[in-house]
C-alpha cells in the first residue's frame, strides 16, 4: 500500500524579508518541524503586503495543498493586513475576538496604543485560535490555513502548540553523502539511479572544499529499506569514479 502523503504549502508575507532587511528563519524552521509530523512541505513563497496578492495566493494554496502555513503581517501596524486578506479570502467577516481582545486589554495603554494593539485581535468570524505561549496574542486558523507571527520565537511557540493536532502521513526520512566529485562526472550515472528508484529523490548539492570540487547526494523518501539501496548505489558509483563516500547520514 502507497504511503498516504499529507502535504503543506507556506507563504512567508512581508516586503521587509523581500528588501533583504530582515533574513527569514521561519521556512526553514516550519519545514523541520512538519516533516517530523508527517507534513511535507511542497511550496514555499514569499509575497509582498499587497492585498489581491495575499488574497490570490491564500485561495490558491489552500486549495493545492491539505495545509497552508502563513507568517508576519497580523501585528499592529497599517501594513499588517494578513488577517483583513484571508477573510476576504474565504468571503467571511473579519471581526474582534473576545478572547483575543481581553488579553490584549490585560496590559494597560494609552487609548491610542491599545486602538492600535487591538488591530491584532482581528480573525475572519469563523476562525479558531492557535495558542501563543509566549503570552502574546494568539494566531488564528480557518478551514486549512494557519496564521502565524512572523517573529520566529513567537511563530516557533505557535507552530509548537500545533504538534499532535494535525493529520499527518508517512515521515520523510533522508540518507546523505559527500564525494569529492564534480556533479558533472556523475550527473549520468546519478539519473541512471534515479530512474531506477522513482519513488526517491535524489538531490546534487555542489560545493568548494580545499580548492577541490565536492558534491553533497541527498536522498529524501519514506522508504527506509528504498533510501538504503539507493544510497548503497550512490556509494558505489562514488568508488568507481575514484573517490570515497564521506560523511554518510541518516536522518
Amino acid at each position: 500500500m502507497a504511503a498516504v502523503e499529507v502535504t503543506a504549502g507556506i507563504i512567508i508575507i512581508g516586503n521587509e524579508i523581500l528588501s533583504g532587511r530582515t533574513q527569514d528563519s521561519n521556512l526553514k524552521h516550519l519545514a523541520i518541524e512538519l516533516n517530523e509530523w508527517g507534513i511535507r512541505v511542497k511550496q514555499a513563497i514569499v509575497i509582498p503586503d499587497i492585498e489581491a496578492t495575499v488574497i490570490s495566493t491564500l485561495q490558491a494554496y489552500s486549495n493545492a495543498y491539505d495545509y497552508v502555513f502563513t507568517t508576519g503581517g497580523i501585528g499592529p501596524t497599517h501594513d499588517d493586513i494578513t488577517a483583513e486578506c484571508v477573510a476576504k479570502a474565504f468571503d467571511e467577516e473579519l471581526i474582534q475576538h473576545p478572547e483575543i481582545a481581553s488579553l490584549i486589554r490585560s496590559r494597560p495603554a494609552e487609548p491610542e496604543v491599545m486602538e492600535s494593539r487591538l488591530l491584532m485581535a482581528r480573525v475572519p468570524q469563523s476562525a479558531g485560535l492557535i495558542d501563543n505561549p509566549t503570552g502574546g496574542p494568539q494566531g488564528f486558523y480557518i478551514r486549512n490555513v494557519y496564521v502565524m507571527a512572523g517573529i520566529p520565537f513567537v511563530m516557533q511557540a505557535m507552530l509548537s502548540s500545533l504538534k499532535d493536532k494535525l493529520r499527518g502521513g508517512a515521515r520523510i526520512h533522508s540518507r546523505s553523502v559527500t564525494a569529492f566529485l564534480g556533479e558533472s562526472q556523475i550527473s549520468r550515472t546519478l539519473g541512471a539511479i534515479q530512474s531506477r528508484f522513482p519513488s526517491v529523490d535524489i538531490g546534487s548539492y555542489p560545493f568548494s572544499k580545499d580548492g577541490r570540487y565536492a558534491t553533497n547526494l541527498v536522498i529524501r523518501g519514506t522508504d527506509e529499506s528504498l533510501l538504503d539501496q539507493t544510497l548503497t548505489e550512490i556509494c558505489q558509483l562514488i568508488e568507481a569514479a575514484g573517490e570515497t563516500p564521506l560523511d554518510i547520514e541518516v536522518g
